[in-house]
């Protein structure tokens, strides 16, 4: 089994389980029970201090997840109505994401575990991604394919069960996510690029440029968008570069990733003969995205199923989820504090044995 888990000979009892996330740049804390749902939830984002860098900054997001992390501890236990003796486990991101960021969360979460005399557990950052559709929907379960979109990932999962994945495409190089935020940089947009540039493209016109929608030619799940960031760039440097003429290749952009995703999530869904697509990270926040998923999916006959927009990006509601699904289960931490910075999803041990 992963270090990160280890097997309780019994399952811990249900109760509300405290999951705390500091991944990157955002400090999320909540309170979930599988018996009563959500509870409560508070998410501190630091972008106005990395906005000054133009990127996330590893120790000074570090430095803040210090500053931050008990006191909106404190504030989520409060809008839930606990005490901290309340709680029946403690849940918290071990990876994947920036070391220092993630051993803040873990040795504040193994700490607290320790002095309550409650299991902890490690939470896959992804696999909290990839279920929190279910924050939403309770009843939404396996099989389905899960769509992850975000700054640093862009993958197609099929879903057996919980904690079975098979990974069916992975991107190649830049993510969408990614891509979004440097086309945003390279046409002067203000950080965090990617939501400023989706912003610009609702007012685009269409059909005045036309990108390649990449890898969709040949067959395969994979993604690549490193390209489509260079076709971008020299259509913005021969260009006026007018408002109107950045309006129209932020939507022309924004369309090229829309379409590269939806063509290869219909794929997915062929290939796996699943009926529901989960779809979840940051850029599953993306309008154009979610309306174009929906239509196809009324179209081609499934489902689809997405987190509420607070729920797509990091947030420590999903950690909650993930990590009371698995102590109620029987898996917890080992006492000692490890995260993982680089952590495949498909070395998640199963929810449930065999």
């Amino acid at each position: 089994m992963n270090a990160i888990f280890a097997k309780r000979s019994v399952a811990v009892a249900g109760g509300p389980v405290l999951g705390i996330e500091t991944s990157c740049d955002e400090t999320g804390v909540a309170v979930y029970d599988t018996a009563r749902g959500l509870l409560a939830h508070t998410l501190y984002s630091q972008i106005r201090m990395h906005a000054e860098y133009g990127g996330v900054v590893p120790e000074l997001a570090s430095r803040d997840h210090v500053r931050k992390l008990m006191p909106l501890v404190r504030e989520t236990l409060g809008r839930a109505g606990l005490g901290v003796t309340d709680l029946a486990g403690v849940a918290y991101t071990a990876g994947p994401g920036l070391v220092g960021a993630l051993l803040v969360g873990a040795a504040a979460a193994r700490a607290l575990a320790w002095a309550l005399g409650v299991p902890a557990i490690g939470v896959h950052h992804m696999e909290g991604h990839l279920l929190a559709p279910l924050l939403e929907d309770a009843t939404l379960a396996p099989p389905f394919v899960a769509l992850l979109v975000s700054g640093g990932h862009s993958m197609l999962i099929e879903v057996s069960a919980i904690g079975r994945y098979r990974l069916l495409g992975d991107t190649l190089d830049d993510a969408a996510g990614e891509a979004f935020d440097k086309t945003a940089k390279l046409m002067g947009l203000p950080y965090p690029g990617g939501p400023a540039l989706a912003r610009l493209a609702q007012t685009g016109r269409e059909g005045v440029f036309r990108f390649a929608r990449p890898m969709t030619d040949r067959p395969g799940l994979d993604f690549s968008f490193s390209g489509l960031k260079t076709q971008v760039l020299l259509a913005w440097q021969a260009s006026d570069r007018s408002e109107q003429t950045k309006a129209d290749v932020a939507r022309a952009f924004e369309e090229a990733i829309v379409d590269t995703l939806v063509i290869k999530c219909r794929r997915a869904l062929a290939a796996t003969a699943a009926a529901t697509l989960v779809v979840a990270g940051g850029v599953g926040a993306n309008q154009r995205l979610r309306a174009q998923l929906v239509q196809a999916g009324a179209q081609h006959g499934y489902r689809v199923a997405f987190p509420r927009l607070e729920f797509c990006t990091d947030n420590g509601a999903m950690i909650a989820l993930a990590g009371a699904l698995r102590l109620a289960a029987g898996q917890h931490a080992p006492a000692a504090i490890q995260v993982r910075p680089r952590w495949p999803l498909e070395e998640l041990p199963p929810l449930h044995a065999a």
